[in-house]
């Protein structure tokens, strides 16, 4: 004979159980990462060996609308390096 405290414990895990699956399979269904990497060329280089918010002071050096104009959609520009990860 099982005691309600054993029935809520074993509630409790089957319910455990179901939630992490579920969560998994959420994020398994997730869209691959289609944002360009940090390129690692002559002109990034310098910004590999920083914290990423000391290199996000210097993209708008480039990555101006007089130079190289973003997309009119492009998120906010101040946090470059959250979305555009560093190539290893």
């Amino acid at each position: 004979m099982t005691t309600p405290k054993k029935k809520n414990t074993i509630f409790i895990n089957i319910a455990f159980i179901v939630m992490s699956v579920a969560l998994v399979a959420f994020l398994m269904r997730a869209p691959a990462e289609t944002t360009a990497r940090l390129p690692h060329d002559g002109d990034h280089t310098r910004f590999f060996g920083m914290k990423k918010k000391a290199a996000e002071k210097f993209c708008t050096e480039c990555h101006n609308p007089e130079d190289m104009a973003l997309p009119e959609d492009h998120p906010p520009k101040y946090r470059c390096l959250f979305c555009h990860k560093r190539e290893e």
